[in-house]
């Protein structure tokens, strides 16, 4: 499993709903919420072979509330 991570910025108001709905479709490893240019910064976890721009497309693009996204694959833990 590769993690990567995704900075959430959320409409106003809505950064608890729409970390809410991340956690209830059971795919965040950890979320935490953030000041500054965004809301949430989420991490999440992929099989090595999977597509990180499909799951973030079908899987947290989907989530009402979501303005934009930044995605921050990982390439070595140290």
């Amino acid at each position: 499993m590769k993690p990567f991570f995704v900075l959430i910025k959320c409409e106003l108001g809505r950064a608890y709903e729409v970390a809410a709905a991340i956690a209830d479709r059971e795919i965040a490893s950890e979320i935490y919420s953030t000041a500054g240019d965004y809301d949430l910064l989420v991490k999440f976890y992929a099989e090595h072979d999977s597509d990180i721009g499909h799951f973030v497309n079908e899987n947290v693009h989907s989530v009402s509330g979501i303005r934009d996204t930044k995605t921050i694959p990982t390439f070595k833990a140290f």
